[in-house]
Protein backbone atom coordinates (compact mmCIF):
# COMPACT_ATOMS: atom_id res chain seq x y z
CA UNK A 1 0.00 0.00 0.00
CA UNK A 2 1.38 3.46 -0.83
CA UNK A 3 2.62 5.40 2.23
CA UNK A 4 -0.10 8.12 2.13
CA UNK A 5 -2.82 5.47 1.98
CA UNK A 6 -1.16 3.54 4.79
CA UNK A 7 -1.14 6.66 6.95
CA UNK A 8 -4.81 7.26 6.21
CA UNK A 9 -5.61 3.64 7.09
CA UNK A 10 -3.71 3.94 10.39
CA UNK A 11 -5.46 7.21 11.21
CA UNK A 12 -8.84 5.66 10.47
CA UNK A 13 -8.04 2.69 12.71
CA UNK A 14 -6.94 4.98 15.55
CA UNK A 15 -10.07 7.08 15.24
CA UNK A 16 -12.19 3.93 15.27
CA UNK A 17 -10.48 2.71 18.44
CA UNK A 18 -10.91 6.10 20.12
CA UNK A 19 -14.58 6.18 19.16
CA UNK A 20 -15.09 2.66 20.49
CA UNK A 21 -13.42 3.55 23.78
CA UNK A 22 -15.43 6.75 24.13
CA UNK A 23 -18.67 4.85 23.60
CA UNK A 24 -20.01 4.61 27.17
CA UNK A 25 -20.83 1.25 28.69
CA UNK A 26 -24.47 1.66 29.74
CA UNK A 27 -24.73 1.25 33.52
CA UNK A 28 -27.03 2.37 36.30
CA UNK A 29 -26.34 2.89 39.99
CA UNK A 30 -28.77 0.69 41.88
CA UNK A 31 -29.31 1.35 45.59
CA UNK A 32 -28.64 -1.75 47.71
CA UNK A 33 -29.02 0.02 51.07
CA UNK A 34 -29.85 3.50 52.36
CA UNK A 35 -29.70 5.33 55.65
CA UNK A 36 -25.99 4.80 56.37
CA UNK A 37 -24.34 7.66 58.25
CA UNK A 38 -21.12 8.67 56.48
CA UNK A 39 -20.18 5.10 55.46
CA UNK A 40 -16.43 4.68 54.91
CA UNK A 41 -15.37 1.07 54.36
CA UNK A 42 -16.99 -1.94 52.71
CA UNK A 43 -16.34 -5.68 52.82
CA UNK A 44 -18.28 -8.64 51.41
CA UNK A 45 -19.61 -11.29 53.77
CA UNK A 46 -20.80 -14.75 52.71
CA UNK A 47 -24.36 -15.29 51.43
CA UNK A 48 -24.57 -11.88 49.79
CA UNK A 49 -24.25 -9.83 52.97
CA UNK A 50 -22.10 -6.72 53.38
CA UNK A 51 -20.06 -5.30 56.24
CA UNK A 52 -20.04 -1.49 56.36
CA UNK A 53 -18.28 0.97 58.66
CA UNK A 54 -19.74 4.36 59.54
CA UNK A 55 -17.30 7.15 60.39
CA UNK A 56 -19.16 8.20 63.58
CA UNK A 57 -18.04 4.88 65.10
CA UNK A 58 -20.40 2.09 64.08
CA UNK A 59 -20.04 -1.13 62.08
CA UNK A 60 -23.13 -2.74 60.59
CA UNK A 61 -24.12 -5.82 58.61
CA UNK A 62 -26.27 -5.10 55.57
CA UNK A 63 -28.41 -8.05 54.49
CA UNK A 64 -28.55 -9.18 50.86
CA UNK A 65 -32.00 -7.58 50.57
CA UNK A 66 -30.65 -4.20 51.77
CA UNK A 67 -31.86 -4.31 55.37
CA UNK A 68 -29.37 -2.45 57.58
CA UNK A 69 -28.65 -4.20 60.87
CA UNK A 70 -28.00 -2.60 64.27
CA UNK A 71 -24.46 -1.53 65.23
CA UNK A 72 -22.18 -4.42 66.14
CA UNK A 73 -21.07 -4.65 69.74
CA UNK A 74 -17.43 -4.92 70.78
CA UNK A 75 -15.73 -1.99 69.08
CA UNK A 76 -12.96 -0.15 70.97
CA UNK A 77 -13.05 3.52 71.97
CA UNK A 78 -13.02 5.65 68.80
CA UNK A 79 -12.13 9.34 68.39
CA UNK A 80 -14.98 10.33 66.08
CA UNK A 81 -14.86 13.90 64.80
CA UNK A 82 -13.78 15.77 61.71
CA UNK A 83 -12.17 13.23 59.39
CA UNK A 84 -11.59 10.80 62.25
CA UNK A 85 -13.70 7.88 63.34
CA UNK A 86 -14.23 4.28 62.27
CA UNK A 87 -12.72 4.02 58.81
CA UNK A 88 -11.68 1.01 56.70
CA UNK A 89 -12.54 -2.67 57.15
CA UNK A 90 -11.16 -5.79 55.43
CA UNK A 91 -11.89 -9.49 55.80
CA UNK A 92 -9.05 -11.91 56.32
CA UNK A 93 -8.37 -14.13 53.31
CA UNK A 94 -9.29 -17.07 55.54
CA UNK A 95 -12.50 -15.49 56.84
CA UNK A 96 -14.65 -18.47 55.82
CA UNK A 97 -12.80 -20.58 58.36
CA UNK A 98 -11.62 -18.11 61.02
CA UNK A 99 -14.20 -15.26 60.85
CA UNK A 100 -11.35 -12.78 61.29
CA UNK A 101 -11.52 -9.21 60.09
CA UNK A 102 -9.38 -6.10 60.36
CA UNK A 103 -10.42 -2.48 60.78
CA UNK A 104 -8.69 0.84 61.25
CA UNK A 105 -9.88 3.86 63.16
CA UNK A 106 -8.92 7.07 64.96
CA UNK A 107 -7.67 5.86 68.34
CA UNK A 108 -7.84 8.33 71.26
CA UNK A 109 -4.81 8.67 73.52
CA UNK A 110 -5.19 7.12 76.96
CA UNK A 111 -4.71 10.53 78.58
CA UNK A 112 -7.10 12.22 76.18
CA UNK A 113 -4.33 14.24 74.53
CA UNK A 114 -4.44 13.52 70.85
CA UNK A 115 -5.25 10.57 68.62
CA UNK A 116 -3.78 8.50 65.82
CA UNK A 117 -4.68 5.81 63.32
CA UNK A 118 -4.82 2.30 64.75
CA UNK A 119 -5.28 -1.15 63.20
CA UNK A 120 -7.22 -3.84 65.04
CA UNK A 121 -8.14 -7.48 64.53
CA UNK A 122 -11.35 -9.16 65.71
CA UNK A 123 -13.72 -12.04 64.96
CA UNK A 124 -17.29 -11.61 63.81
CA UNK A 125 -19.67 -13.70 65.91
CA UNK A 126 -21.62 -16.46 64.20
CA UNK A 127 -24.86 -14.52 64.68
CA UNK A 128 -23.26 -11.37 63.23
CA UNK A 129 -24.13 -9.19 66.23
CA UNK A 130 -20.74 -8.49 67.85
CA UNK A 131 -16.99 -8.51 67.55
CA UNK A 132 -14.97 -10.79 69.80
CA UNK A 133 -11.29 -11.44 70.55
CA UNK A 134 -10.41 -7.81 69.83
CA UNK A 135 -6.70 -7.03 69.57
CA UNK A 136 -4.99 -3.81 68.51
CA UNK A 137 -2.18 -4.75 66.12
CA UNK A 138 -0.68 -1.33 65.46
CA UNK A 139 -0.95 2.26 66.72
CA UNK A 140 0.47 5.18 64.76
CA UNK A 141 3.11 7.16 66.65
CA UNK A 142 3.10 9.82 67.88
CA UNK A 143 -0.43 10.69 68.95
CA UNK A 144 -1.39 14.19 67.83
CA UNK A 145 -4.33 16.47 68.61
CA UNK A 146 -6.00 16.83 65.21
CA UNK A 147 -9.14 15.68 63.42
CA UNK A 148 -7.46 15.64 60.00
CA UNK A 149 -5.65 13.24 57.65
CA UNK A 150 -5.84 9.74 59.11
CA UNK A 151 -5.34 7.87 55.83
CA UNK A 152 -6.52 4.39 56.81
CA UNK A 153 -6.87 1.81 54.04
CA UNK A 154 -6.05 -1.84 54.69
CA UNK A 155 -4.72 -4.33 52.13
CA UNK A 156 -3.66 -7.91 52.77
CA UNK A 157 -0.39 -8.54 50.98
CA UNK A 158 -0.19 -11.35 48.42
CA UNK A 159 2.96 -12.97 47.06
CA UNK A 160 2.63 -15.35 44.15
CA UNK A 161 -1.13 -15.17 44.50
CA UNK A 162 -1.05 -16.33 48.13
CA UNK A 163 -1.36 -14.29 51.35
CA UNK A 164 2.04 -13.82 53.01
CA UNK A 165 0.65 -13.17 56.51
CA UNK A 166 1.11 -9.40 56.47
CA UNK A 167 -1.03 -6.31 56.05
CA UNK A 168 -0.43 -2.89 54.51
CA UNK A 169 -1.95 0.13 56.26
CA UNK A 170 -1.91 3.67 54.84
CA UNK A 171 -1.36 6.56 57.26
CA UNK A 172 -2.01 10.26 56.79
CA UNK A 173 0.55 12.91 57.71
CA UNK A 174 -1.94 14.59 60.12
CA UNK A 175 -2.02 17.81 58.07
CA UNK A 176 -0.02 20.34 60.11
CA UNK A 177 2.65 17.70 60.76
CA UNK A 178 3.51 17.56 57.04
CA UNK A 179 7.29 17.66 57.63
CA UNK A 180 7.04 14.40 59.57
CA UNK A 181 6.39 12.57 56.30
CA UNK A 182 10.10 13.01 55.44
CA UNK A 183 11.54 11.53 58.64
CA UNK A 184 11.58 7.91 59.75
CA UNK A 185 11.19 8.41 63.49
CA UNK A 186 7.39 8.65 63.24
CA UNK A 187 4.48 7.06 61.36
CA UNK A 188 3.00 10.24 59.88
CA UNK A 189 2.64 10.18 56.09
CA UNK A 190 3.74 6.56 55.80
CA UNK A 191 2.61 3.18 54.55
CA UNK A 192 3.35 0.51 57.12
CA UNK A 193 3.48 -3.26 56.85
CA UNK A 194 2.81 -5.45 59.88
CA UNK A 195 2.10 -9.10 60.51
CA UNK A 196 -1.43 -10.29 61.16
CA UNK A 197 -0.30 -10.83 64.74
CA UNK A 198 1.08 -7.29 65.02
CA UNK A 199 4.73 -8.27 64.69
CA UNK A 200 7.16 -6.48 62.38
CA UNK A 201 8.24 -8.47 59.29
CA UNK A 202 12.00 -8.90 59.33
CA UNK A 203 12.26 -8.00 55.65
CA UNK A 204 10.65 -4.58 56.08
CA UNK A 205 13.02 -2.00 54.54
CA UNK A 206 13.82 -0.17 57.79
CA UNK A 207 13.51 -3.05 60.25
CA UNK A 208 17.23 -2.98 61.06
CA UNK A 209 17.94 0.76 60.70
CA UNK A 210 18.71 2.62 63.91
CA UNK A 211 16.39 5.56 64.51
CA UNK A 212 13.74 4.38 62.05
CA UNK A 213 10.40 2.87 63.03
CA UNK A 214 10.50 -0.72 61.78
CA UNK A 215 6.91 -0.91 60.53
CA UNK A 216 7.54 1.66 57.75
CA UNK A 217 7.26 0.40 54.17
CA UNK A 218 7.38 3.72 52.27
CA UNK A 219 7.30 7.39 53.23
CA UNK A 220 6.80 10.93 51.94
CA UNK A 221 3.04 10.50 51.56
CA UNK A 222 0.25 12.95 52.34
CA UNK A 223 -3.23 11.55 53.06
CA UNK A 224 -3.74 8.12 51.48
CA UNK A 225 -7.40 7.13 51.22
CA UNK A 226 -7.15 4.53 48.48
CA UNK A 227 -5.24 1.25 48.32
CA UNK A 228 -5.71 -1.99 46.40
CA UNK A 229 -3.83 -4.86 44.84
CA UNK A 230 -3.49 -5.01 41.06
CA UNK A 231 -4.19 -8.33 39.33
CA UNK A 232 -0.43 -8.98 39.35
CA UNK A 233 -0.31 -8.57 43.14
CA UNK A 234 1.34 -5.14 43.27
CA UNK A 235 0.14 -2.55 45.76
CA UNK A 236 -1.39 0.60 44.25
CA UNK A 237 -2.34 3.63 46.35
CA UNK A 238 -3.65 7.12 45.88
CA UNK A 239 -3.40 10.14 48.12
CA UNK A 240 -4.90 13.59 48.44
CA UNK A 241 -2.79 16.51 47.34
CA UNK A 242 -3.51 19.97 48.74
CA UNK A 243 -5.01 22.17 46.01
CA UNK A 244 -4.09 19.96 43.06
CA UNK A 245 -1.55 17.19 43.09
CA UNK A 246 -3.64 14.15 44.04
CA UNK A 247 -1.43 11.17 43.19
CA UNK A 248 -1.52 7.50 42.21
CA UNK A 249 1.59 5.61 43.29
CA UNK A 250 2.98 2.08 43.26
CA UNK A 251 4.72 2.16 46.65
CA UNK A 252 8.02 0.30 46.72
CA UNK A 253 9.81 -0.69 49.94
CA UNK A 254 12.01 2.06 51.34
CA UNK A 255 11.14 4.63 48.69
CA UNK A 256 10.42 8.32 49.34
CA UNK A 257 7.32 9.72 47.58
CA UNK A 258 8.21 13.34 48.14
CA UNK A 259 5.59 15.07 50.27
CA UNK A 260 5.94 17.93 51.18
CA UNK A 261 9.20 18.57 49.30
CA UNK A 262 7.83 17.85 45.83
CA UNK A 263 4.22 18.09 44.72
CA UNK A 264 2.13 19.05 41.70
CA UNK A 265 -0.26 20.97 43.96
CA UNK A 266 -0.24 24.28 45.78
CA UNK A 267 -1.44 25.33 49.23
CA UNK A 268 -5.16 25.96 49.66
CA UNK A 269 -4.33 29.69 49.73
CA UNK A 270 -2.76 29.39 46.27
CA UNK A 271 0.80 29.83 47.52
CA UNK A 272 3.48 27.32 46.64
CA UNK A 273 4.26 24.34 48.85
CA UNK A 274 7.84 24.64 50.09
CA UNK A 275 10.08 25.58 47.16
CA UNK A 276 7.31 24.87 44.67
CA UNK A 277 9.22 22.06 42.95
CA UNK A 278 7.90 18.86 41.36
CA UNK A 279 11.08 16.78 41.15
CA UNK A 280 14.11 16.06 43.29
CA UNK A 281 16.72 13.28 43.16
CA UNK A 282 15.90 10.41 45.50
CA UNK A 283 12.17 11.10 45.42
CA UNK A 284 9.68 9.11 43.35
CA UNK A 285 7.38 10.55 40.69
CA UNK A 286 3.69 9.62 40.84
CA UNK A 287 2.36 7.25 38.23
CA UNK A 288 -0.45 9.75 37.65
CA UNK A 289 -1.58 13.02 39.24
CA UNK A 290 -4.64 15.24 39.06
CA UNK A 291 -4.72 19.01 38.70
CA UNK A 292 -7.22 20.18 39.79
CA UNK A 293 -7.77 17.75 42.63
CA UNK A 294 -10.61 15.27 42.42
CA UNK A 295 -10.31 14.39 46.16
CA UNK A 296 -9.95 10.63 45.55
CA UNK A 297 -11.23 8.00 47.94
CA UNK A 298 -11.50 4.26 47.42
CA UNK A 299 -10.08 2.37 44.46
CA UNK A 300 -10.43 -1.03 42.85
CA UNK A 301 -9.29 -2.89 39.76
CA UNK A 302 -12.03 -4.55 37.75
CA UNK A 303 -10.98 -8.09 36.91
CA UNK A 304 -14.37 -9.45 35.88
CA UNK A 305 -15.98 -9.30 32.46
CA UNK A 306 -19.39 -8.26 33.79
CA UNK A 307 -19.23 -4.94 31.92
CA UNK A 308 -17.63 -6.29 28.78
CA UNK A 309 -14.04 -6.31 27.61
CA UNK A 310 -13.78 -2.50 27.41
CA UNK A 311 -13.73 -2.11 31.20
CA UNK A 312 -11.90 -5.27 32.19
CA UNK A 313 -8.53 -4.43 33.77
CA UNK A 314 -9.44 -0.77 34.39
CA UNK A 315 -8.79 1.01 37.68
CA UNK A 316 -11.80 2.73 39.27
CA UNK A 317 -11.37 5.63 41.71
CA UNK A 318 -14.06 7.51 43.61
CA UNK A 319 -14.14 11.31 43.67
CA UNK A 320 -15.37 13.16 46.74
CA UNK A 321 -14.98 16.61 45.19
CA UNK A 322 -16.77 16.00 41.90
CA UNK A 323 -19.18 13.30 43.14
CA UNK A 324 -18.36 10.85 40.37
CA UNK A 325 -16.42 7.71 39.52
CA UNK A 326 -13.22 7.76 37.44
CA UNK A 327 -12.19 4.90 35.17
CA UNK A 328 -8.50 4.80 34.30
CA UNK A 329 -6.81 2.58 31.76
CA UNK A 330 -3.05 2.02 32.05
CA UNK A 331 -0.70 0.47 29.52
CA UNK A 332 1.71 -2.40 30.28
CA UNK A 333 4.44 0.17 30.98
CA UNK A 334 2.30 1.89 33.62
CA UNK A 335 1.52 4.90 31.45
CA UNK A 336 -1.99 6.28 31.67
CA UNK A 337 -3.72 5.74 28.34
CA UNK A 338 -7.19 7.08 29.02
CA UNK A 339 -9.38 8.45 31.80
CA UNK A 340 -13.16 8.56 31.77
CA UNK A 341 -15.48 10.20 34.33
CA UNK A 342 -18.60 8.17 35.11
CA UNK A 343 -21.84 8.76 37.06
CA UNK A 344 -21.51 12.51 36.64
CA UNK A 345 -25.17 13.03 37.51
CA UNK A 346 -24.94 10.98 40.73
CA UNK A 347 -24.59 14.05 42.95
CA UNK A 348 -23.08 12.10 45.87
CA UNK A 349 -19.53 11.96 47.19
CA UNK A 350 -18.03 8.53 46.52
CA UNK A 351 -16.10 7.26 49.53
CA UNK A 352 -15.31 3.64 48.67
CA UNK A 353 -15.11 1.48 45.54
CA UNK A 354 -14.95 -2.33 45.56
CA UNK A 355 -15.42 -5.23 43.17
CA UNK A 356 -17.86 -7.70 44.67
CA UNK A 357 -17.79 -11.51 44.55
CA UNK A 358 -20.35 -11.27 41.74
CA UNK A 359 -17.89 -9.29 39.62
CA UNK A 360 -19.90 -6.05 39.87
CA UNK A 361 -18.66 -2.73 41.26
CA UNK A 362 -20.04 -1.45 44.57
CA UNK A 363 -19.80 2.09 45.91
CA UNK A 364 -20.35 3.84 49.23
CA UNK A 365 -21.56 7.44 49.18
CA UNK A 366 -20.40 9.78 51.92
CA UNK A 367 -23.41 11.55 53.43
CA UNK A 368 -25.49 11.62 56.59
CA UNK A 369 -27.95 9.52 54.57
CA UNK A 370 -25.30 7.56 52.68
CA UNK A 371 -25.99 4.69 50.32
CA UNK A 372 -24.49 1.40 49.25
CA UNK A 373 -24.75 1.27 45.47
CA UNK A 374 -24.34 -1.52 42.94
CA UNK A 375 -23.24 -0.58 39.41
CA UNK A 376 -25.45 -2.64 37.10
CA UNK A 377 -24.71 -3.07 33.38
CA UNK A 378 -27.68 -2.21 31.16
CA UNK A 379 -27.31 -5.03 28.66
Amino acid sequence: MPLPLLRLACLAACLALSAAWAQPVPVRAEAVARGLQHPWGLAFLPEGRFLVTERPGRMRVVEADGRVGPPLEGLPAIAAGGQGGLLDVALDSGFAGNRTLYFCYAEPAADGRGNSTALARARLSEDRTRLTDLRVLFSQRPKYASSLHFGCRIVERMVGGQPDGTLFLTLGERSSRAADAQTLDNHHGKIVRVGKDGTVPRDNPFAARAGALPEIWSYGHRNLQGATLAPDGRLWTHEHGPRGGDEINLPQPGRNYGWPVITYGVNYSGTRVGDGITEQPGMEQPLHYWVPSIAPSGMAFLTSGRYGAAWQGSLFVGSLKFSRLHRLEFGPDGRLLREQPLLEDLGERIRDVRQGPDGLLYLLTDASDGRLLRLVPEV
